[in-house]
């Protein structure tokens, strides 16, 4: 499935359940959000070996693939509201990123410019 494909398949699931009514921005904004924070409950207390993929449990790996996956459908049923295309916007922000962080000033420092 590509990203449209998948926006219209959520679009016509929400359709269908009568939840066009939630699916504000404010409201997608702060479920994806939400979401994001349950993630984060996965790993918050690991080490950073301990949350590498060959360290953490088959339950966490489960869990973490749900949340991606919300956090992922609650963004596209987002963009999908405000008219936005993610492929152009993902692709605009790698180019700026690539202007910011060169790789003469960023290879190997994760400080933020």
């Amino acid at each position: 499935m590509n990203i449209d494909e998948i926006q219209a398949r959520l679009a016509d699931f929400a359709k269908e359940r009568d939840w066009e009514q939630f699916h504000s921005p404010k409201n997608l904004s702060m479920a994806l959000a939400g979401e994001a924070g349950e993630l984060l409950e996965i790993f918050q207390w690991l080490t950073e070996e301990q949350s590498q993929q060959s360290s953490i449990t088959k339950d966490q790996l489960a869990a973490a693939k749900e949340e991606l996956a919300d956090i992922l459908i609650y963004a596209l049923r987002l963009a999908d509201k405000l008219d936005i295309n993610l492929q152009d916007a993902i692709s605009t922000k790698i180019s700026k990123n690539a202007m910011r962080y060169t790789v003469e000033a960023a290879k190997g420092n994760a400080a933020k410019r």
